[in-house]
């Protein structure tokens, strides 16, 4: 048996399963399915792991229990299949659970959300609340309040955010593949497996494809994109095909399932990986290379001077992303200036803000404390 040398010790688990692996091909719940997964968490669980489960399936529910046979278009009409299969999915995961002794806590969440630090804080603590009574959270989005301003986008990332807030020692993504392959095994029966890698590893981009590829929302763009941001807190991911026999079990064990790529990097400090990952950014700033080399190399704060132009409307406080002169993002941080004053200051050193605005409110665009490195 082929073992995973490199899996942490683990104890906190973030599992995401998705629609494919607990629904009957979209048509509501697959009850004997839960009753499997549930059988391998609670083993975990019984060993001694806290686990945090992110679960797919409420809108294929909530169109099961109302007899629709497609997918509404509709944004209130998908809200309130979601309200409705909620009910479903929440009822299936606790009646599974209570078969081994444990209780459930559901657990909505939306962007907004964890886009306010005291918000996020709350969260934060409810969940590890939670695992330390050695209940199990069921984390889904809010779809019922949700719009394209708040949502995560998909579940992938919102169980690398669950994993910055907890700090997990692992997240494990469950998919109907095998895990991250160097080629399309689909075209290419010969593809080789990644079996390790280092989350950050700039040769991933290409095996992992665009966002919208033929996986959909839940490609492996997405996930080599939430591996990199749980690596933020120090957590490793495994992308592991969900249909593999025992395969959290087996996980557990050591055995080398999927790809692990593993966090490459001490963890950052709590207020970092929110900065990273929890806020929506309203603008974008464009720095010149000086300005590039000293965020990198210094972690200075970044200076009006070294920006070449502002892009979008926010206000002062806001989150704006920094962007190197190629277009890539570097760098995202909370602004001292709204838009507007920023537009009049940029190029200047901070010794003329003043004489520019006619007043002063900081020396710096973006102070060091409030900014974080991508």
């Amino acid at each position: 048996m082929r073992r995973h040398s490199d899996i942490p010790r683990s104890r906190r688990w973030v599992v995401k399963i998705g629609s494919a692996l607990i629904t009957r091909d979209g048509q509501g719940l697959d009850r004997e399915a839960l009753r499997h997964w549930v059988d391998q968490l609670a083993d975990l669980l019984d060993g001694g792991h806290e686990i945090v489960l992110v679960s797919s399936g409420a809108v294929a529910e909530g169109l099961s229990r109302m007899g629709w046979q497609r997918r509404p278009s509709a944004l209130h009409e998908l809200q309130a299949a979601a309200a409705i299969g909620q009910m479903g999915l929440v009822q299936a995961w606790e009646s599974c659970f209570q078969r081994r002794g444990r209780h459930t806590a559901q657990v909505l969440l939306t962007h907004d959300d964890l886009s306010n630090r005291q918000r996020y804080l709350n969260a934060r603590g409810t969940l590890k609340v939670l695992v330390g009574l050695g209940v199990v959270p069921v984390v889904n989005e809010n779809d019922t309040v949700a719009n394209d301003e708040l949502r995560f986008g998909d579940n992938d990332s919102l169980a690398a955010l669950v994993a910055n807030l907890i700090e997990a020692d692992l997240m494990i993504l469950l998919t109907d593949q095998a895990g991250l392959f160097k080629a399309d095994p689909r075209v290419d029966p010969a593809a080789e497996l990644v079996r390790v890698a280092r989350a950050d590893a700039p040769e991933l981009d290409a095996m992992a494809g665009e966002c919208a590829g033929s996986l959909g929302r839940g490609g492996m763009f997405t996930k080599l994109r939430a591996a990199r941001l749980a690596a933020r807190s120090g957590t490793a991911t495994v992308i592991a095909g969900g249909r593999e026999p025992d395969v959290l079990r087996r996980l557990a064990q050591g055995e080398s399932l999927g790809t692990l790529l593993t966090a490459p990097r001490e963890p950052e400090a709590a207020r970092k990986r929110w900065l990273a990952g929890h806020l929506r950014v309203k603008g974008r700033l464009r720095l010149d290379e000086g300005a590039v080399r000293v965020l990198r190399q210094s972690g200075s704060s970044l200076l009006a001077v070294g920006v070449r132009e502002v892009e979008g409307s926010f206000r002062r406080g806001e989150l704006v992303s920094c962007l190197d002169p190629e277009g890539r993002e570097i760098a995202r941080g909370l602004v001292n200036y709204t838009s507007d004053e920023a537009r009049r200051i940029i190029g200047h050193p901070s010794s003329q803000i003043e004489s520019i605005l006619g007043y002063v409110d900081e020396e710096e665009l973006i102070h060091r404390d409030n900014l974080v490195l991508m």
